[in-house]
């Protein structure tokens, strides 16, 4: 059914095995699909093989539309909003028990904490790739204490440029790779003492990209706006 009615979403997670149509309590709902168009849903439903329906309903909602995010200014987040804000990363992420994966932005001189808690799975590992330095905007809805933002999207406007050290520089005079003197207070020939502050680097090649990335369907809150729905 997924795949072959295109103008539904959230159906199922593949990465997660997950179907996303069927509630989790026992109620009297069977399933529900979600849709840009009234006739495919239709069609859609015809699709599923389920319990004898009794009834059925076509809801126009808000779902999957992001109305209930506010843009925001970092100093001007409050607990329990949904948000939008931008800034750029101060503190790289970290992993804590758990599987929680917790990072910093800062816009100015405000500053908050921003999380890709365990139920999102692998969009955690989208976050790890992430750089002090990196200029992102995140969605998501601001948790009380400690103040933090569960992220829902993450956009990635900029990426910070890293070097990494590939070996020592070469003496201009001797021709020697110089000896390094001690941490952060560069090189030094052997031979002539020429000293020099900057070691040989190279462009280190990230494996992300600027962009838009969201949390899996199986983690996807009922208001939150899925790629596939935004230009």
């Amino acid at each position: 059914m997924d795949k072959k009615t295109k103008h539904t979403f959230d159906n199922y997670d593949y990465e997660n095995s997950h179907n996303r149509i069927t509630p989790n309590s026992p109620c009297p709902i069977l399933y529900g699909i979600r849709g840009d168009n009234d006739k495919e849903l239709i069609d859609a439903s015809l699709l599923v093989k389920s319990e004898p329906i009794e009834s059925w309903l076509i809801f126009e909602t808000n779902q999957a539309t992001d109305d209930h995010l506010q843009r925001k200014t970092n100093g001007n987040v409050n607990s329990y909003e949904s948000v939008i804000i931008k800034g750029f990363i101060i503190k790289n992420p970290f992993t804590i028990e758990g599987g929680h994966v917790f990072f910093t932005i800062k816009n100015g001189k405000n500053k908050i904490d921003c999380a890709a808690y365990e139920p999102t799975k692998q969009f955690r590992n989208i976050i790890r790739m992430l750089k002090i330095g990196d200029e992102v905007e995140i969605y998501g809805g601001v948790r009380n204490k400690p103040v933090t933002v569960n992220i829902e999207k993450i956009k990635i406007n900029n990426l910070k440029s890293i070097e990494e050290k590939i070996e020592n520089p070469v003496c201009p005079k001797c021709g020697k790779h110089m000896k390094s003197i001690g941490k952060n207070q560069g090189f030094k020939c052997r031979i002539c003492k020429t000293r020099n502050d900057r070691p040989k680097l190279i462009k280190k090649q990230r494996k992300i990209k600027p962009g838009l990335y969201e949390v899996p369907v199986c983690a996807r809150r009922h208001l939150s706006k899925p790629i596939k729905r935004m230009n």
